[in-house]
This record gives structure tokens, sequence and C-alpha cells, in this order.
């Protein structure tokens, strides 16, 4: 009985060792991706629903086209799946920069970070985009709790991959001393 719990262990073991590990880097692309997809896609919501004055498609085609097409439900889906590609380099920045933090903390500061670049600093090269204090306070509030969100969504994911990634490697290298 003993020598069957080893033997399906060993081959466990060894069906692990075979499939190549996904890099960290590569896992962190996609989850910047889906959080950036899903976060904006959750602002077009609240935009929809007058929580916020801004929307995805408001910095990506209203600030650079004033078209028809770019109020439509068509620009919004567009302007989504931009800022998914535009995550994915700010999912690498907090691999490079905070990967090894763990808690809440690391991604709200990171989220409040971005929410600060993105409405202070990049606010001028938007003209669709009022000033920070010409927009509403239900705008401050609702954009800044999806940033703090994605943040948090970004750290806590990248953070534990990246901590089971170490884990994992750590784990096999102490079975094979033993």
């Amino acid at each position: 009985m003993n020598s069957e719990v080893m033997e399906m262990a060993d081959k466990e073991k060894d069906q692990r060792q075979q499939e190549p590990q996904q890099s960290v880097v590569l896992k962190s692309i996609v989850i910047g991706f889906a959080s950036g997809v899903f976060w904006s896609g959750l602002g077009a919501v609240a935009y929809y629903f007058h929580f916020t004055e801004v929307s995805a498609a408001s910095f990506i085609f209203r600030s650079f086209w004033q078209t028809d097409w770019t109020g439509t439900w068509l620009a919004e889906v567009l302007a989504i799946l931009i800022i998914g590609i535009l995550s994915m380099g700010s999912a690498l920045i907090y691999y490079f920069t905070l990967k090894n933090k763990n808690g809440i903390w690391p991604g709200v500061f990171y989220g409040l970070a971005l929410w600060a670049v993105v409405y202070f600093v990049l606010t001028p090269i938007f003209p669709a985009i009022p000033t920070f204090l010409e927009l509403s306070s239900d705008t401050w509030v609702t954009t800044g709790c999806l940033f703090i969100l994605y943040g948090v969504f970004i750290g806590y994911s990248i953070s534990y991959e990246y901590h089971e990634f170490n884990h994992t490697a750590e784990s096999y290298s102490n079975e094979e001393r033993v």
C-alpha cells in the first residue's frame, strides 16, 4: 500500500516537472490584460449609469476624434480592449517593482498612484477630459475606487503568482535532496 502511494506521488512529481512552467512574467501580462478589460468594463457600466463623467472611450477616442461613432457602444468596447492592452504594461511595472510585496496596501497605493497619474499628469493630453477640479465628486470617488480595486487585483494576483512559482521551485529542489 505504501509503495502505491509513493509511485503515485512520483508520477505526479514527474508529470509536474515535464509540464513547462508558464513564466510569471507571461502570467503577469495576462493578468494585466484581464484586469484592464474587467475594470475598464466596470468603468463603462459606471459611466452608463452616470456614476462618472468619463469612460475609457473618453480617453482613447473622444479626446482625439469628434465624430458620432465615438459615442457608441462599439467605441466603448474598442476602448476597453485598448485599455486592456495598455494595462499589460502597467502589470509589468508592478511585476518589476512590487512583486515581492504581500498584502493589500501595495495594490491600494499602486492603484492610487495610477489614478493620480491619469487625472493629474495625463489630463492635458486628453482634451475631452475636464480638469480634475471640473469633475464631479461622484467621478472622483467612482474612478478612485475603480483604480484602487484595479491595483489590488493586479497586486494580489501578481504577488500570488510570484510567491507560488518560487515556493513550487523551492519545494522541487528540496524534494530532490531527500
